[in-house]
């Protein structure tokens, strides 16, 4: 594999990946480490891949994007482990995938339903695919909300008691309530706002006039009353490749940082303010050490220690491989 390819700029190149190798702390090989650019922000060592592909029950284009990772015990109902992981492929046909396991170390197990949703969902919709799973637990009503996109235009909703089984809650960004040389709008991730406690903040890519960049929204309820800034958060900088997706934001270090990937293969930081005012770039957080592309990070902590989940490779042979502080 060439170590160093160039990065290929259209939307799905960015968004997807290539092969890496099995899980190195499930096959006692040494953790591949990359040390962080950025102060005040941890360095983070590669331990291996979530899951096996070849022992999928469903994997329809043998490609793994967008992880989101949440911890399910004493939240869900019936939960079948301490820890889920939503996932999907992303060319057609997608469907949103589960994965569980009792610890954030793993090992993985594939959700035997799979996926647990598909690209048709009679009456409310029928799309080339769906993908780019992103949950979020809220314990006001005790359910799972699930965002995702399908088609590229659009980001739609799904809730759940049990986090396996969803009732639609319908669409909650669409390019229609964008400025009209936005495109795309997808790879929405969802958090609580920093500062205000009724509130939460939507990240996602949108596609100006060819260029992809972070865009944010709010609202006060979830599943609806999303309102949308319609300048981009953030747009892309000097080595960062020309486009930007996969944004996750960052609670820890006082807040007001967000995480994303660029065109480049490399994820980076930037400074936005716990009031999202401002734009500062402050570099590369990591870089993936196997594979020629990390992508759209994940966080979540366990037994005291972080660990990101991300997307690794180039298009169409993507893994979700894990990396730990």
């Amino acid at each position: 594999m060439n170590p160093d390819p160039q990065p290929m700029l259209d939307r799905r190149s960015l968004i997807l990946g290539a092969t890496v190798l099995g899980s190195a702390a499930a096959l006692g090989m040494t953790p591949l480490s990359a040390a962080a650019a950025v102060p005040g922000f941890p360095a983070f060592t590669r331990v291996g891949a979530a899951l096996d592909k070849s022992t999928l029950a469903y994997n329809p284009t043998n490609e793994l994007i967008f992880p989101s990772i949440r911890h399910v015990a004493g939240k869900v109902l019936n939960p079948l482990g301490a820890w889920y992981m939503y996932y999907a492929p992303h060319d057609a046909p997608g469907g949103i995938c589960l994965a569980y396991a009792d610890s954030l170390a793993g090992p993985w197990r594939e959700y035997a339903g799979n996926p647990i949703i598909s690209r048709t969902w009679s009456p409310h919709y029928s799309v080339s695919h769906v993908s780019s799973p992103h949950a979020l637990w809220n314990a006001a009503d005790s359910r799972m909300y699930l965002y995702f996109h399908g088609e590229n235009t659009t980001t739609r909703v799904a809730t759940s008691a049990d986090g396996r089984s969803f009732d639609y809650g319908g669409t909650v960004l669409h390019t229609g309530m964008l400025p009209s040389d936005v495109t795309e709008a997808s790879y929405a991730r969802v958090f609580p706002h920093p500062t205000k406690s009724d509130t939460h903040i939507m990240l996602f890519m949108g596609n100006q006039a060819g260029t992809r960049k972070i865009f944010i929204g709010w609202s006060t309820r979830l599943a609806s009353g999303w309102q949308f800034k319609h300048a981009p958060l953030i747009s892309p900088a000097a080595g960062e490749g020309g486009q930007l997706s996969g944004a996750h934001y960052w609670s820890r270090n006082g807040g007001g940082h967000v995480v994303y990937h660029s065109g480049a293969g490399t994820i980076h930081v930037a400074d936005v303010g716990t009031s999202f005012d401002r734009e500062n770039h402050l570099g590369v957080l990591y870089t993936e050490p196997v594979a020629s592309r990390a992508a759209a990070p994940a966080f979540a902590e366990d037994g005291g220690r972080l660990y990101m989940y991300y997307e690794a490779g180039q298009r169409g042979n993507t893994n979700i491989a894990i990396a730990r502080s």
